[in-house]
């Protein structure tokens, strides 16, 4: 198998943490996103990110491709053969990593083609039915927040003259406000045409959404870490913060700490039943250089402030 540089292909180094690895996929998902590119290898540049990404994102994952990247490019040399699959990516397939190389597919567990099929021509118990076609969805977390319509295109095998032929279709689909990572939306008859007066397989849409630079989901809810200086923490301040339905004033109340929640309501993900809430995490942040005139004002502080946070560890 060919081996692929993932790190590479997001344009960080090997080292990069997992912020950077969001905001790099993020802004190649933005380039290559085949909604909004007019490139013509988008689609497959697209891939190409969204599979690096696949793999970087996940701490175990990415420790064993490192281990194949230490390697020279190969599978573990301990008894493993080169089509090696580890017991710990048997769920990699619920992304249709179909659509993803053959390093994916032979190092982590992928399968291959670019739509997969429920059911295959030939099974006795569904010999007429048409097969089931599922496909991944790539979708911006602000689209689910409003909901849209998608153009999207498949590949559907159809049974003709008893032979398979591989045929593009194409749709317009609604995607449901609210709908999240991992949702796997079922189009009735959309898949591959019964033979006779069989039923006609399904279409299965499985819903990825590209990760946002700010904003992290938990369920309905929207998680927003909002970075403070010490001192607006300390005093209290108001900030106008990002949501997914436009710019607030939020109110920061004295004395806040790190890590401390403030929930805003109703600016979660809204779907049929209920809408979720946006919490905003507070982080204090400490500038990256002092000057003179700040370090004096710091020692004045430390003198004149008795709070001790470790006043705990000298009972140990």
């Amino acid at each position: 198998m060919k081996f692929k540089d993932y790190y590479k292909i997001l344009g960080v180094k090997d080292n990069a943490d997992i912020k950077e690895i969001k905001k790099a996929y993020r802004k190649l998902a933005l380039k290559f996103h085949p909604d909004v590119s007019a490139q013509d290898n988008a689609e497959e540049q697209f891939k190409e990110v969204a599979e690096a990404y696949e793999i970087l994102k996940d701490d175990a994952k990415r420790a064993e491709y490192d281990n194949i990247k230490k390697n020279g490019g190969k599978a573990d040399p301990f008894g493993a053969s080169s089509d090696w699959t580890s017991q710990s990516h048997a769920d990699a397939n619920q992304y249709s990593e179909a659509d993803f190389s053959d390093f994916f597919n032979q190092a982590f567990g992928g399968s291959g083609g670019r739509s997969r099929s429920r059911s295959a021509y030939g099974n006795d118990s569904d010999l007429f039915k048409g097969q089931d076609i599922e496909m991944e969805v790539p979708l911006f977390l602000e689209d689910s927040a409003a909901g849209i319509s998608k153009n999207i295109e498949f590949i559907m095998p159809v049974l003709s003259s008893g032979q398979v032929q591989q045929i593009k279709k194409s749709l317009k689909v609604k995607i449901p406000q609210g709908t999240k990572d991992g949702e796997r939306i079922r189009l009735k008859g959309q898949g591959s045409p019964g033979s006779g007066d069989q039923l006609n397989g399904d279409l299965y849409l499985h819903i990825r959404l590209v990760p946002h630079p700010f904003f992290d989901v938990q369920g309905s809810n929207i998680l927003l870490t909002v970075p403070l200086m010490p001192w607006e923490a300390a005093l209290g301040t108001k900030l106008s913060v990002p949501t997914l339905y436009g710019k607030i004033q939020l109110n920061i109340p004295p004395n806040s700490r790190s890590g401390q929640k403030l929930r805003i309501k109703g600016k979660g993900l809204k779907d049929k039943l209920s809408q979720g809430d946006m919490f905003a995490i507070l982080n204090i942040d400490i500038p990256p250089t002092t000057s003179e005139e700040s370090k004096t004002l710091w020692e004045q502080l430390s003198k004149a402030e008795s709070y001790n946070p470790r006043k705990d560890w000298s009972e140990m």
